[in-house]
């Protein structure tokens, strides 16, 4: 079942190592120069996956640098042509191409304010990257599946470590993660049985909290990329308030059980879907996990490993449901949006 969508999920660890031994000092720079502005709050720009990619910006930034972070409203650059003020803000692009116009204009506009930018991007020669003041280069290789993973990855690893560098860290646990990504990557014989659970289904939904709700967001976005089911990622705290009433026998539900802060809380919403009757897959480091990591990552880094088993279960999924997933319907690989 090989294909170029699965030869770029197990390309990661190696884009990973080779990221941070090639970048890992550009962003100590970077994060030094920013670090000479009055930062008070973060706002980040970004669209589909890359966008994913901000919400687990959304909580490292929070967690590690005690920041409050915005994901930016495109539109009110780049239509209304009414730009928020950015004073005090560090403005971040996120764009795997850097082609998008909406990004690159809310990119532009903050550094025409005076706001320190920072382009992440696989493309040096991009837009968005000749439109920030600094730039941290994905060094991902072509991606050329339409479905993004290792750029997304990239991502994840970029902005953790621009988060630890400018909080000043001593924390080296992104050291160990290639091996992490790797020993994630042995969980594609669970990822295959567990996506022939989900084949006849045309609907799902993905559950998330903390650092995961991003990793929620994005499985979710790639089974409705490369399957079409209608998986809709949530919350587990939101999910309770309302939506657990779609829950009926077999219906199919994918759980991130990751890090001990919301093991109870994923525990107890486990135990009420199974009264329901639901087809539960549970992707984590919790003992009883059909997709079971193996890791001794800290909590905020785990998004980083926990997203390669879910683009298995995506891949697999496609495969399953008489697909091809590296001609996924509708998409192609560089939206550009205004």
């Amino acid at each position: 079942m090989a294909s170029l969508l699965h030869s770029e999920i197990f390309e990661q660890p190696r884009i990973i190592q080779n990221f941070l031994d090639r970048e890992s000092q550009n962003v100590a720079s970077i994060a030094k120069r920013v670090n000479d502005h009055d930062i008070r709050y973060i706002v980040i720009a970004a669209r589909g996956t890359s966008d994913n990619a901000a919400r687990y910006g959304q909580y490292i930034f929070g967690a590690v640098n005690r920041l409050t972070v915005a994901l930016a409203t495109p539109s009110l650059f780049g239509i209304y042509h009414r730009p928020p003020r950015l004073d005090n803000a560090l403005v971040i692009g996120i764009s795997q191409s850097g082609q998008s116009p909406d990004i690159v204009s809310v990119i532009a506009e903050a550094r025409a304010q005076g706001a320190p930018t920072i382009a992440v991007t696989n493309d040096p020669e991009s837009p968005l990257a000749l439109a920030a003041s600094h730039l941290i280069q994905l060094r991902a290789g072509e991606e050329k599946s339409v479905a993004a993973t290792k750029t997304y990855t990239a991502q994840l690893v970029a902005l953790a470590l621009l988060a630890s560098q400018m909080s000043q860290s001593e924390d080296r646990s992104l050291t160990s993660i290639s091996e992490a990504l790797n020993r994630a990557l042995e969980l594609e014989p669970q990822a295959k049985e567990a996506a022939s659970r989900l084949a006849r289904s045309d609907r799902c939904v993905v559950i998330g909290r903390g650092y995961n709700f991003a990793t929620a967001h994005e499985v979710a976005l790639k089974i409705k990329e490369l399957t079409y089911v209608e998986a809709e990622p949530y919350s587990s705290a939101d999910f309770k308030h309302g939506p657990i009433a779609m829950v009926e026998k077999d219906f199919p539900v994918v759980m991130l059980d990751v890090g001990e802060a919301m093991r109870g809380e994923m525990k107890e919403l486990k135990e009420k879907l199974e009264t329901r009757g639901a087809n539960i897959i549970t992707l984590g480091d919790a003992a009883d996990s059909t997709l079971r990591l193996s890791h001794s990552l800290p909590e905020w880094l785990t998004p980083i490993i926990a997203i390669l088993p879910g683009q298995l279960l995506a891949y697999y999924l496609a495969f399953a449901r008489g697909l091809d997933p590296d001609q996924p319907r509708a998409i192609s690989k560089v939206t550009l949006t205004k």
